[in-house]
């Protein structure tokens, strides 16, 4: 791997640590609250978080997203945050692994398998490189490299677009994630970086056979924010800057993409702050919710934090489901959500 890419993930990490990184938007859950359930004839005992995805039982709805890999650092991260997902019976994303398919050497930053045998795990490569050289057989060593349980491809043609490196040819992109997905031994899903999926976008790759859309949207991470941050040169760091509030919001993007495709499993990540939050994205039509920035400080600790974060998190999620008469996943999306100024 190039000295450029090894600095460039360091740089993400350090940079995603230390500065102020989010989008000048919010998600969208901010203004949404559920109608309270004063008799909800349930023991808090009985709430089931448990649910069923891509063929495998998970203890709960929540993802640890797709973050980092490919240096030092990146490996004691995600060897933490897959401590983590083992013990709680979630699932988890790695980084690009662009760096360990350049130089296997990499690879152990991502191979997180052997700490977490029974984990949902996904591979990850960015879309684009199949528009520089990459196809099905890198994508498929991605897939091998980790044991993974399915392949994320993601986009970020804004964050290419303000990186002064960045690889910025998505043309004709669709068919060349049709050729992959006809390929790969795993189901494909495509997300974005936090800028969302619109229900056109969504559709074209439902078409092209993509089996789970990750919306991903706006509210959280901003990665022009973080391109700002790590500009060498003031016109780059202004260009960027300028696309603090792009995007659509997290919530706005599920109910889109639920709207259009009824059928498709959907991810909502994208500034997901807990429980609340990922409560919210189940009512509104998503399989899971993926949280990485909070997740990425913790891990930065140790994988107990890892653990508090995520038990947290599901606590949170009982009890709102608790506090509105929902006795499982299925039927949180008929608990009542009220819009508020």
């Amino acid at each position: 791997m190039s000295k450029v890419t090894v600095e460039r993930k360091a740089d993400h990490i350090r940079v995603n640590l230390e500065e102020d990184v989010d989008s000048g938007l919010i998600s969208g859950f901010e203004s949404l609250r559920f109608e309270h359930n004063a008799l909800p004839q349930l023991d808090l005992d009985e709430i089931d978080l448990s649910q069923e995805f891509l063929g495998n039982h998970l203890a709960a709805p929540l993802l640890i997203s797709s973050m980092t890999g490919g240096t030092a650092q990146a490996g004691e991260i995600n060897r933490n945050l897959a401590i983590a997902a083992q013990s709680s019976g979630i699932a988890m994303g790695l980084g690009s692994q662009r760096a360990a398919i350049e130089d296997p050497g990499l690879a152990d930053t991502f191979n997180v398998r052997g700490l977490a045998p029974d984990v949902l795990l996904f591979a990850n490569l960015g879309a684009v490189q199949l528009n520089y050289g990459y196809g099905a057989d890198e994508a498929q060593r991605a897939i091998d490299m980790i044991e993974a349980d399915a392949l994320v491809l993601h986009l970020n043609a804004l964050q290419e677009a303000v990186q002064p490196e960045g690889d910025t040819n998505f043309g004709g992109l669709l068919p060349q994630i049709e050729a992959v997905v006809g390929s790969v031994t795993v189901p494909v899903i495509v997300k974005e970086v936090g800028w969302g999926i619109s229900a056109s976008v969504a559709t074209r790759l439902v078409e092209a056979g993509v089996a789970v859309i990750d919306v991903a949207g706006a509210g959280g991470t901003s990665w022009s924010q973080v391109e700002m941050h790590r500009a060498a040169e003031e016109k780059q760091a202004e260009l960027a800057s300028k696309f603090i509030d792009w995007g659509i919001p997290t919530a706005e993007a599920v109910r889109q993409v639920r709207a259009a495709l009824p059928n498709i499993p959907i991810i909502a990540s994208g500034g997901l702050r807990g429980g609340l939050d990922l409560a919210k994205s189940i009512a509104l039509g998503a399989q899971l919710g993926g949280m990485a920035g909070p997740f990425l400080r913790a891990a930065a600790e140790s994988s107990q934090a890892v653990t508090d974060l995520i038990d947290r998190t599901l606590q949170e999620l009982r009890v709102c489901m608790f506090a509105t008469g929902t006795r499982d996943l299925n039927a949180l999306p008929s608990a009542k959500l009220l819009s508020q100024p």
